[in-house]
């Protein structure tokens, strides 16, 4: 006898093997799902490492009682540790049509150590041509009859991949490691391992990407939408696993929840869009979900709450074709608490947060769920679908197309009045102004109407510049005329910014002459030969304090008006803020209009 196959026998005999466990893990959930089983030799033996462990028994005849060997050891020591994550076990299918094969022997094993059939998941692995796809076939067969769940390993590094994928329709996929190595770098690895996740949604499959080791490589896997992640960036294969995963290996979250609190336009909320479903227990056997769908043919989501809490979503089409993609679904499964199907918990959002920003939580989620839950004050209240989402989205936009300017683009006087009266309503401060163009209509005369869109397009150009969504809102009004509201402290910087931003913008629309001389020579309204300066920017303003004086944005308007008349009679680029002293019932205004603490600013 050889020294290698004596040294074989006797690592067997003496079941000298070490089963190591590496960590599976749930972007989604942020912690490990499961663990696959991995198994090693005699640290002090050349047949330590699983190749030529595995090759070595091949070469002996010893595959089938090595892999009885690898599964006794693997289920003993899953139990020993106390682990409740689901356990990858790697199966030949070759080994099935062994001698010394014994049919549910596996089963026998798992009784004994007394772990669920449920929580184990058989990995095939296919490293041979593919006219033995009928060995892959009747060794899926053969484990899912026993309850076991299907994994395919190594998913782009076989013969035939894609059909066994396609006839087997396993659980999970795992796309070998191959793919990952470098992806964010590979546009034809990115487009592979997308197309790849694409089919698995179609097909309710999970996809598990191997081989992830660097954060780069995980990012790209995230953003191409795979939750479930394996490799060394979270844990190496060992005897003693890790449990948990530090946080800070995951992507950061997107904290969503300071944005909506602190935007006071975003008025449209998920109440907007709610759907009132009852929700069922997560304990609910299969058999009943199954029967809730049997009698009603409308119903197509179904919550899962347990103590106020959602855990979960079953949607009809994916758990009917997940139940009955092998022909022992229902008999296998029926008994079963639903839960058992949820593989990670919904998107959960508050009833108070806007709908754009529930459309990048979306965005940025890893799950494609056609539906999400919405919560008040994190306890369940109902169902929010993507569809009802993207109609109202719609609503919206015609809404707002229906009062936008045609030249820029910008809303008009409506929504901006709503707004305005929805801030007043809620009590939030904000201050307010009006914009307007000096000795716009003889440029007009003398450069032509073209020539006065592009100078209304600098405004608002200028505006949107200096003004982002955080800090307020810009209407166009008509004509040459804007209106802002301000929700941020620094207004009155905005402001001279914007006044300098202007002026600075204003020769490059008049000719060399005009510039010198600093304005043009034209008619004015009744006939006569006229000087008019260079364009300049007027704006009427209305502190905070005033604006949380009156009742609607009629009593602002008035104000805003009073100040740009009075910004106008100064020359040049200028703004006059329209400050109340009293704070007494606006109903007094128009009595205290000489009484105004105002102040007024030019830059030029």
């Amino acid at each position: 006898m050889s020294a290698l196959r004596k040294e074989i026998n006797n690592i067997l005999d003496a079941k000298q093997l070490t089963p190591h466990f590496q960590p599976i893990v749930s972007l989604t959930q942020k912690k490990v799902m499961g663990y696959e089983a991995l198994i090693r030799g005699p640290v002090d033996s050349s047949l330590h490492t699983p190749f030529n462990l595995f090759t070595t028994a091949e070469k002996y005849n010893l595959s089938t009682k090595l892999e009885f060997l690898c599964r006794e050891m693997t289920i003993k020591r899953y139990a020993e540790l106390g682990i409740k994550e689901k356990l990858f076990i790697n199966a030949s299918p070759g080994v099935l049509l062994q001698p010394g094969f014994k049919k549910g022997e596996t089963l026998r094993l798992l009784d004994y150590f007394g772990i669920n059939p449920h929580s184990v998941i058989i990995e095939l692995t296919e490293h041979t041509p593919a006219d033995n796809y009928e060995i892959m076939r009747v060794s899926a067969e053969h484990y899912r009859s026993m309850g076991f769940q299907i994994a395919l390993d190594d998913l782009g590094a076989g013969y035939s991949g894609l059909r066994l994928w396609a006839e087997l329709l396993p659980e999970y996929v795992k796309i070998d490691k191959h793919f990952i190595r470098d992806i964010q770098n590979d546009r034809v690895k990115l487009n592979f391992v997308r197309s790849i996740q694409s089919m698995a949604s179609s097909l309710n499959c999970n996809v598990i990407a191997e081989g992830i080791e660097t954060e780069e490589e995980l990012k790209a896997i995230e953003k191409i939408g795979i939750n479930h992640v394996q490799g060394y960036y979270f844990g190496r294969p060992s005897a003693k696993p890790v449990e948990s995963i530090d946080r800070s290996l995951f992507t950061k979250d997107i904290d969503y929840t300071k944005e909506y609190k602190n935007d006071p336009f975003n008025t449209t909320t998920a109440t907007h869009i709610i759907r009132n479903i009852m929700p069922i227990s997560s304990k609910t056997s299969i058999s009943d979900v199954m029967s809730l769908f049997h009698h009603d043919r409308e119903l197509s989501i179904l919550p899962l709450v347990d103590d106020n809490m959602a855990t979960g979503i079953v949607f009809r089409d994916k758990f009917l074709t997940k139940l009955f993609s092998s022909r022992y679904g229902i008999d296998l499964h029926g008994k079963h608490p639903i839960k058992t199907f949820i593989e990670y918990p919904p998107l959960c959002v508050d009833k108070n947060m806007p709908i754009d920003l529930i459309s990048k939580q979306l965005t940025t989620s890893t799950s494609s769920d056609p539906a999400f839950i919405i919560t008040d004050n994190r306890e369940y209240l109902g169902i929010g679908t993507v569809l009802d989402l993207l109609a109202e989205f719609t609503r919206q936009q015609i809404d707002n197309a229906k009062h936008a300017n045609p030249l820029t683009l910008l809303p008009g006087s409506v929504p901006l009045n709503n707004q305005v009266n929805q801030l007043l309503a809620n009590k939030i401060p904000f201050s307010f102004g009006y914009f307007d163009l000096d000795n716009f209509k003889p440029f007009n005369d003398v450069y032509s109407y073209d020539a006065g869109d592009e100078i209304i397009k600098v405004v608002a150009e200028t505006l949107t510049r200096f003004i982002p969504a955080e800090s307020g809102r810009i209407g166009h009004i008509g004509g040459d005329d804007f209106i802002v509201i301000f929700t941020c402290d620094d207004w009155l910087l905005r402001c001279e910014n914007i006044l300098n931003s202007f002026k600075s913008n204003v020769p490059a629309y008049y000719s060399d002459e005009d510039i010198k001389a600093q304005g043009i020579h034209t008619e004015n309204r009744v006939g006569d030969k006229c000087f008019f300066p260079l364009i300049s920017l007027s704006i009427g303003l209305v502190d905070p304090v005033s604006t949380s004086m009156c009742q609607s944005h009629v009593d602002i308007a008035d104000l805003a008006s009073e100040a740009k008349k009075m910004a106008k009679k100064i020359t040049g680029n200028s703004y006059f803020i329209n400050k109340r002293i009293s704070k007494k019932d606006s109903k007094k205004r128009q009595s205290n209009i000489g009484k105004s603490a105002t102040k007024l600013h030019s830059v030029n």
